[in-house]
């Protein structure tokens, strides 16, 4: 914190334990004084090849217009440390993703559904355009759906960090009193949020391509929650930009239950796989039958009724204590609008363009 990187002044730093990943907040030190962020990569030697996410943000910065509801790559730069060289992102700043608006910011631990619909309806547009554009998110999921925030630039320092709030800042020793490792940070900075005044609940934007691909480079494999894992994944299949489709089915349901359709608490692939066909009404393609033969001796049978997608979809949405805005009639062209997503084989889910035209989000007003 406070240090200068290719002439921007840093204003707050966050670790992202989860990709080993560095995100800083800072301000241009320039007259233009526009707050932006930073994601710092894992460091690379000189050898290295460009990594996928550079080449996708670079892909996406060069399209006129820019894509709608997708994370802006504003430049790049490379950063020297004792590791390697870092590829340093310049990126707009946005605010919290919807998991964390739903657990700070909201009573029924779900978004409302008016909302959620105009959320699902721009994730859409994000992911369509992406798809037109030949690319693969690779790791689609309500984590990776942030805020906008309305424009801070020019806002001085002091009245930017008061809407911010002050991180939590730790000091890193070892529990044996010795002196902490060459390489090791001296400190630590904890998560923040924007406060309420500071937020707008109403524009989100895909981040996070680091697991993104190209379609004519598909990933042999992917790094995604296994709540939201396609089953391609699991059966070790060809995987390509449908992987994604299969996510936007689980991201809808989520959004308006404020839970993903299947259950990962304690859970493997196997029972994941069993809990899709006892919730899908959709039969498991020829060539995953032997797998699954060999993956259900796993599983040891639920005593649990079966339930399927509809009747869960309802049941969670229509919880006593919560306030429902969408009738059933509303739930119920949503779970047909799931279903479409949520087929086994790859081929059959329908393109976020064929969503976005279902009446249901076209006559939208």
């Amino acid at each position: 914190m406070g240090r200068l990187f290719n002439g921007l002044g840093c204003q707050r730093s966050k670790v992202n334990s989860n990709r080993v990943i560095g995100w800083i907040e800072l301000t241009f030190s320039d007259s233009e004084e526009a707050y932006v962020a930073i994601k710092i990569s894992t460091s690379k030697t000189e050898t290295d090849t460009p990594t996928q996410e550079f080449e996708t943000m670079s892909q996406l910065a060069s399209i006129d217009p820019r894509p709608q509801h997708v994370i802006q790559m504003l430049d790049n730069f490379d950063l020297e440390g004792p590791n390697g060289m870092h590829k340093c992102f310049v990126l707009e700043t946005l605010g919290p993703n919807v998991d964390d608006m739903v657990d700070f910011h909201t009573r029924d631990s779900r978004v409302p559904g008016k909302l959620a619909k105009i959320l699902a309806k721009q994730a859409l547009v994000g992911l369509e355009s992406l798809h037109r554009h030949k690319i693969g998110h690779g790791d689609l999921h309500t984590r990776n759906l942030a805020f906008t925030i309305p424009s801070m630039h020019g806002l001085p320092e002091e009245r930017f960090m008061e809407l911010l709030s002050k991180p939590d800042i730790g000091k890193v020793t070892r529990s044996d009193g010795k002196p902490i490792d060459i390489g090791v940070p001296e400190y630590l900075v904890g998560h923040t949020l924007y406060r309420r005044e500071a937020l707008s609940f109403d524009t989100i934007k895909i981040i996070d391509f680091g697991e993104s691909f190209t379609l004519d480079k598909p990933p042999r494999n992917l790094n995604t929650p296994l709540a939201i894992r396609a089953p391609e994944i699991l059966f070790n299949d060809r995987l390509d930009y449908r992987v994604d489709l299969w996510a936007m089915g689980c991201m809808l349901f989520e959004l308006f239950v404020g839970q993903t359709p299947f259950d990962s608490l304690m859970g493997t692939p196997p029972m994941l796989a069993a809990q899709m066909q006892e919730m899908i009404s959709d039969s498991l393609p020829v060539r995953w039958q032997g797998s699954w033969l060999e993956m259900r001796k796993e599983i040891t049978p639920s005593s649990e009724p079966e339930i399927k997608l509809q009747e869960w979809l309802e049941e969670l949405y229509f919880v006593s204590d919560r306030k429902a805005e969408l009738t059933k009639d509303d739930i119920v062209q949503l779970g047909g609008i799931i279903r479409k997503l949520l087929r086994f084989e790859p081929s059959a889910r329908a393109s976020a363009e064929e969503i976005l035209n279902d009446p249901w989000f076209r006559d939208m007003s």
